[in-house]
């Protein structure tokens, strides 16, 4: 039996540490102990900020991004052309189009993709948020900004009939984004050479 060589305290920073994204248990001690060294500088308001984005951060009943507001900021942007929406993912997708400053329009934000493997049906997505906003708006252009995976082409396949059947035009990424690829991974310049080569689906 392996020795406790930490309180308790300590043990629980790094668990949770551990179930963030690309970080294992051995990162995560070394993460800890990073803050821990450092806790004026990073540990104290890194608890500051996680504390006040508990209870500041809302889903944004449009379009699903997250913000302090809700509608949010992309949203109620007058600037923003309302007749155009970019469908993606996640969040992270979202963002990674914003960096890239490549999207003029309004944002849907799925919350996944379909996947018969792990039972997500189109009524587990924001798939049926999406018809009827594109619908209400009357869109002039839907673009399908999902992976190049698998089950995002088939919850590509799947959006486009439903919207065919709305009569509202749809189009996707093209150059640029490998198969296989995610987009929150991707630079902002293959982002914008993919959104301005966008094509037709049919």
């Amino acid at each position: 039996m392996a020795k406790r060589t930490t309180g308790p305290e300590i043990e629980r920073l790094i668990q949770l540490l551990a179930k963030l994204p690309g970080l294992g248990p051995r990162s995560a001690r070394r993460a800890a102990l990073h803050l821990i060294k450092n806790r004026d500088k990073l540990l104290a308001p890194l608890a500051a900020a996680t504390a006040e984005a508990r209870d500041t951060v809302r889903v944004c009943s449009s379009c699903g991004n997250v913000d302090t507001v809700d509608p949010c900021t992309i949203c109620t942007d007058p600037r923003r052309d309302r007749s155009l929406i970019c469908v993606v993912e996640e969040v992270g997708d979202l963002w990674a189009l914003e960096r890239a400053g490549a999207w003029p329009g309004l944002y849907h934000v799925l919350g996944g993709t379909l996947s018969a493997i792990e039972g997500i049906r189109p009524e587990d997505l924001a798939i049926a948020q999406l018809i009827d906003r594109a619908t209400a708006a009357q869109a002039r252009e839907v673009v399908l900004a999902l992976n190049a995976t698998v089950e995002g082409q088939t919850t590509a396949h799947y959006i486009l009939e439903r919207l065919k059947q709305a009569g509202i035009a749809t189009s996707r990424l093209a150059h640029g984004v490998p198969v296989g690829g995610e987009l929150d991974y991707l630079d902002e310049g293959t982002l914008t050479a993919a959104m301005r080569a966008r094509r037709p689906m049919s």
